[in-house]
């Protein structure tokens, strides 16, 4: 039986491949990726709401140096780290928690693992939503996570993203670099069928520059992978490695010395999670926890 929600996912993505790249373990994060984060960090000083508790989705890909940048901005929030798999958090934890000796002379305000649905004023989320073979259920974790009125911060690349290497790649008749990525109009819309609102998308392109093929690919080794359907299936020998340094040379830009030139577009997001809505029907059912939501109640029962 085919799946009925294959059709809302990305059609390029090999699921496989996503998999194994969401879970691949490092201990260090891409340069690129806390760029981003850096960036989309400085947006937080627009944002009103001061977050008493935060998670931050899979820091070692989304930056573990933003996560210290966030946890500075917000000095007394209580902040859960949620890892894709227990490896990764394994790693994280050996990088951001503080000695056990620390910790007892001054509780850490660092947890690790799933944090309680409805918990979060804010789900920080760098550079994950591109690689995810069912966005749609991504982003209604997030939405899960969020307390009413929390917000969602995240970034991912757009579909301009390595236009240059697609166009090289196609000239040589070799399968696709990379899968298609996600135009930020659609990914407002999926916001909203996730439950969001008032979603504000943003998009910058930056370029990368390389003074020469090998060190392009050293750094793409650790930024991602090819994760097309119908990208090459078997190992590449020498002969195609050169042909591909030679495909990268050509995309040298004489007016910027010779040096590789390649665009990124980056795409951030922010949504806020509603109130939740109450359909009446002929025999109409709401959680506890939302109809005290509805009715301006604590989980405790008393009014806030």
């Amino acid at each position: 039986m085919s799946d009925p929600s294959r059709a809302e996912r990305p059609p390029t993505l090999d699921p496989v491949a996503s998999a194994r790249w969401t879970g691949w373990p490092h201990a260090t994060s891409p340069w690129l990726n806390e760029e981003i984060g850096r960036r989309m960090e400085d947006r937080l000083q627009w944002i009103r709401l001061q977050p008493r508790s935060w998670v931050d989705w899979a820091p070692l890909s989304g930056g573990l140096q933003t996560h210290a940048k966030l946890r500075a901005r917000y000095p007394q929030a209580h902040c859960q780290v949620l890892e894709t798999t227990a490896q990764r958090e394994h790693l994280a934890r050996q990088v951001l928690q503080v000695p056990w000796w620390q910790r007892w002379l001054k509780p850490d305000a660092l947890t690790f693992g799933a944090p309680g649905a409805s918990s979060a004023d804010m789900v920080w989320a760098n550079m994950a939503l591109h690689t995810s073979d069912d966005p749609h259920a991504l982003l209604q974790k997030w939405h899960q996570l969020l307390a009413v009125d929390g917000f969602l911060m995240f970034s991912c690349l757009g579909p301009d993203t390595l236009r240059e290497l697609a166009d090289a790649y196609q000239n040589k008749g070799w399968p696709p670099a990379c899968h298609a990525f996600t135009d930020m109009h659609d990914w407002g819309d999926m916001l909203v069928q996730a439950g969001f609102a008032e979603p504000v998308m943003d998009m910058e392109r930056i370029t990368l520059t390389y003074a020469n093929a090998d060190s392009l690919l050293v750094e793409f080794r650790a930024l991602g992978r090819n994760l097309h359907r119908d990208r090459f299936g078997g190992l590449r020998g020498k002969q195609w490695l050169g042909q591909l340094k030679n495909a990268l040379l050509s995309l040298a830009k004489p007016q910027q010395d010779g040096r590789i030139l390649l665009t990124v577009e980056v795409i951030y997001g922010h949504a806020l999670k509603p109130l939740p809505r109450l359909k009446v029907q002929q025999q109409s059912s709401v959680s506890l926890q939302d109809m005290r939501t509805l009715l301006g109640q604590s989980p405790s029962g008393r009014s806030v």
